[in-house]
């Protein structure tokens, strides 16, 4: 029965602690999230879609995605990872700031890969809300060497 008590009486304290400040008179809570303050960044990429048209196996190409910082904190990219090992994107390291635009290059090796259409995706951890961004994606059609 007292362990049942105990999570009552500490929301309970809870509840007054939240609403101590009588009739109007209360404090306003001061946070430093960022979702509250109104400073967030976002990512822009100005082309969503890449398509390399046909890939020779065997054969590497690269694109580079122009994006742009249009939210109002600078943009910090931890990590960018594509949905397969045969795609590796590269990253600016230092910080983008708001209104700023760089590039994230992107290789695509087909060596090994079999014949047909393919499409790849990025998956970028940022300081973005939410945290994790699906990015942008290439596509291609892989052919046998002749």
């Amino acid at each position: 029965m007292k362990l049942f008590l105990y999570p009552l009486a500490a929301i309970g304290l809870l509840l007054a602690a939240c609403n101590g400040g009588g009739e109007g008179g209360g404090k306003q809570p001061v946070s430093t999230n960022a979702a509250d303050t109104g400073k967030v960044a976002v990512m822009t990429f100005e082309k969503e879609v890449h398509d390399f048209g046909k890939v020779t196996q065997g054969e590497v190409v690269e694109y580079s995605f122009k994006f742009t910082n249009t939210g109002n904190k600078d943009l910090l990219i931890q990590k960018a990872e594509a949905s397969c090992g045969c795609t590796v994107p590269e990253w600016p390291k230092e910080p983008i700031k708001p209104g700023e635009s760089s590039y994230m290059k992107v290789k695509f090796d087909s060596h090994g890969r079999p014949e047909g259409y393919t499409e790849k995706e990025l998956f970028i951890q940022a300081n973005t809300n939410p945290p994790l961004v699906t990015g942008p994606r290439i596509q291609c059609v892989i052919v046998a060497k002749k």
